[in-house]
This record gives C-alpha cells, structure tokens and sequence, in this order.
C-alpha cells in the first residue's frame, strides 16, 4: 500500500500535538474531497504549471519516451509507467509523486521523533487517508507498535468499509474521528459516490461497543448546512449510547482545486454549487446540536 503525506506538528486530528500519517485509498468520491491525492490506492504523478520552467530535462530523461512539452505544459502519455524519474531530474520541483511505500520500522521511526511533543502536550499519532480502514492488517501492526511506545492512536474515518474489518481492529484504537457527511443515504450517495447505511451501522458499531469517538461534519451550504440535515443528524446522534457526544463542524473551503488541476482530475464535476457557511448558520448548527445535549464547535476546515 501507499501512503501520500506525514504531517507533524498537526493540531487539528485529536488532542494535543500529533503526529498524522495519511494513507492511500478511499471508498468515497466526495465533490468537494480536499485530500484528491487520497483517493486512488495507486501512485500517482502531479504536475504544477506554475512552477515549470519549461527546461525539458524530464521529457529528455524518460526511460519510457511518455513526456512532451506542449504550450500547455508538461503532457504524459500511456507509455508512463510512473517511474519517478522526472521527478529526480525536475529543478524547478514542478514534478512530484503522490504514493510512497514506507516500511512499518520506517513510520515507526517517524513517530518516535514526535514522542516529545505529544507526551508534552497530551498528544499521539493520527491514522487519516484516504480510508486507514481499508488496510486492518497493516493498520493493526502500527497500531500495536504504538501501543506498545504508550502512543496515544486516533483513526479518522468514514467508516465505509465492511464491519469485518472494523471490529477487527477497533480495540486497538483509542479515538475514532467518524466523518459524518450526510444523513441521508440518498444525498449521500449524490454527492458522497456511496450511500451511508453501511457508515451509520458502522458507527452503532463503536458506540455499542463503548470506544470513543468524535464526530466531525464537513459544513457545507448547498450540501448539509441545512436545518432538515443537522437536526435529523443531531437526532440520530442523540439516540447512540455516547458518553463524549461531540461534534467538530468542519466549514468548507475550496483550496483543493488547485490539488485536482495538479493531478489532472476534476474537482466537483457536477458543478454543484458549493459555500461555506456564515458564521450566523455555524452558530445556528451549533445551537441544534445543543438543544440534543450534543457539543458542537468549529475546528479545522474542509
């Protein structure tokens, strides 16, 4: 498997300082996804227009004759077997490779150096994706070395993944983060690609069980913001047997274009109009969530 990033120093994935290693590979399609890199499983080749200076050294320098110069940039074809080699001989860092595979020894060592700060700050290691899920056998192993370093571990999922693969691995994790995008199956089939029952019986799973988790919704106008959504979701939420009962609204923002133009995708291609909410919406969200005994506050965006 692959992984796409490692971000130290990350505040935003559980408490305290931590560190969060970003896995490949997601059963979801979200317009709005702001990690694209993170869908596909496989390794990917970005490219940034913007920072090429247009010197050919990559075209020069591929094994598989995939590259030309166009007006429009830097263009491969279906000879690139992603080899990485333009990326090495790119002086201007206008190639780059989404997609590394580190050995468990390697992601360990990493997450050691951050020990200080996450014992000083009550802090630990994130497991986010893409979809960590996907992969238990693997994730298992992280996790037990954590366990065994007295690492605190979080996992941010979707929960889309079969309950197998869940229950097999959901005692060795101390905090879930659940991304919660929309109550209803059909919408969330809409602009999620997937519908949600499998995500809600998932997420039954874990309250049944007494882990803990913590909710975090994308907030989006257009999407979810609406009263119909947030008060049907603080209604199913309110019913599970959750002792921390909190919700991390997440607003929307839209800085992943730039991302897809990168990796040659599309962002939103059903051109559905997307906003984020005003601070009178967030605080009318928040107020919902209250009036079902829930905590909700604003954290991070999407």
């Amino acid at each position: 498997m692959f992984f796409f990033d490692i971000k130290r120093y990350s505040i935003n994935d559980g408490p305290g300082i931590r560190i969060t290693v970003f896995m490949k590979g997601c059963p979801l399609s979200c317009v709005w996804c702001h990690n694209p890199e993170g869908i596909s499983p496989h390794k990917q080749k970005i490219y940034t227009r913007k920072k090429c200076i247009g010197c050919k050294r990559c075209v020069e320098n591929c094994p598989a004759q995939a590259l030309i110069l166009t007006p429009e940039g830097i263009k491969s074809n279906d000879s690139c077997n992603l080899c990485g080699q333009c990326v090495k001989v790119c002086p201007s860092l206008a190639m780059e490779m989404s997609g590394v595979e580190y050995s468990i020894d390697y992601l360990m060592g990493e997450i050691a150096k951050e020990m200080v700060f996450m014992d000083h700050s009550g802090g630990g290691v994130t497991f986010s994706g893409g979809e960590p899920l996907l992969y238990p056998d693997i994730l298992l192993e992280l996790l037990d070395r954590c366990r065994i370093l007295g690492v605190h571990r979080a996992v941010d999922t979707a929960l889309y993944v079969p309950e197998e693969n869940l229950v097999s691995i959901m005692n060795d994790i101390d905090l879930f983060l659940v991304d919660l995008k929309h109550i209803d199956t059909v919408k969330h089939q809409q602009f999620c690609g997937v519908p949600n029952e499998r995500i809600l019986s998932n997420l039954r799973v874990i309250a049944e069980a007494g882990k803990d988790f913590i909710i975090r919704m994308p907030l989006i106008e257009g999407v979810n913001a609406d009263d119909e959504n947030i008060i049907r979701s603080a209604e199913y939420l309110s019913l599970l047997p959750w002792n921390r009962k909190e919700v991390h609204l997440l607003p929307y923002h839209a800085t992943a274009i730039g991302k897809h133009q990168k990796l040659g995708s599309v962002y939103n291609p059903g051109k559905i109009p997307l906003s984020p909410p005003s601070f009178e919406r967030l605080q009318h969200c928040i107020n919902i969530f209250k009036q079902y005994g829930i905590t909700a506050s604003t954290g991070g965006s999407v």
